[in-house]
């Protein structure tokens, strides 16, 4: 459903020359599928999902989305995608219906395909009484919902949360968790970006670990947790970052003393 393969992206940068956002990252996700992608900002997640979502383009490498190429097919992948992030950007003049409305249009829905849809959507996440609302008086757990409506309007097989959680109470992050849940039960490809330990181990079936736009590791969290004999994921995230900054350490200490001889 979705595959990256060795994806990249390099800027230019004055001191080093070039920064690597990311570096030859690969993993692939199925159908039905929660793939938590994992590390603390400027780990390059962002960078990833931005890629996957045909927002950037990669320096090097490839990636597909519901069988279609993110460079060369990027508006077959917008429709087969949807994506919800922290930042709502919800308009405050508009209300919630009219809002997933326009996108819907966006997407090409007919009137009475398109008013159907949003009735069951209105219904499934409990938005029928804030409908008319504006956005300007919307809650925070209000806009998210919204958000999350506008990105399933169109029924995509592919959705990415991209931190989506961020600046929740306690009770909607909770109901988050339980849409994203259910989602996967209707059989959608999801990708979900955190850095919140206890939301992986509640949700991911898979995870990879990124850092400095590198993949640590990937895989279940039982199979993490046997490779790397710890049973405590948080500690085990904690041990991966440590290692892989006394690596880099122990490289760039190596450099400098060849060229110092």
């Amino acid at each position: 459903m979705l595959e990256a393969y060795k994806l990249t992206k390099s800027y230019p940068d004055m001191l080093s020359g070039r920064f690597m956002a990311l570096d030859n990252l690969s993993f692939s996700v199925g159908a039905g599928e929660i793939f938590g992608l994992l590390g603390p900002n400027g780990a390059g997640k962002t960078t990833a999902l931005r890629i996957l979502s045909t927002v950037l383009q990669p320096t090097s490498g490839s990636a597909r989305v519901n069988g279609f190429d993110v460079v060369s097919h990027p508006y077959e992948v917008r429709h087969s995608i949807g994506f919800v992030s922290s930042n709502t950007a919800i308009y405050d003049r508009m209300t919630a219906w009219e809002m997933v409305e326009y996108f819907g249009k966006l997407y090409g829905i007919g009137h009475e395909p398109l008013r159907e849809r949003m009735e069951l959507i209105f219904d499934w996440l409990n938005m029928q009484d804030i409908r008319d609302v504006a956005g300007a008086r919307m809650s925070t757990g209000m806009r998210q919902k919204v958000s999350i409506a506008r990105a399933i309007v169109h029924d995509p097989p592919v959705l990415v949360f991209d931190e989506a959680s961020l600046g929740l109470d306690v009770l909607v992050a909770r109901a988050l968790l339980d849409i994203i849940a259910a989602l996967r039960e209707e059989g959608k490809c999801i990708i979900f970006s955190t850095h919140i330990m206890r939301e992986v181990e509640r949700l991911c079936d898979r995870v990879a670990i990124l850092y400095r736009g590198r993949l640590l590791a990937t895989g279940t969290l039982a199979e993490l947790s046997d490779r790397y004999e710890e049973e405590d994921f948080e500690e085990l995230f904690f041990h991966l970052l440590t290692k892989s900054d006394e690596e880099r350490n122990q490289t760039d200490q190596s450099q400098e003393l060849v060229e110092t001889t």
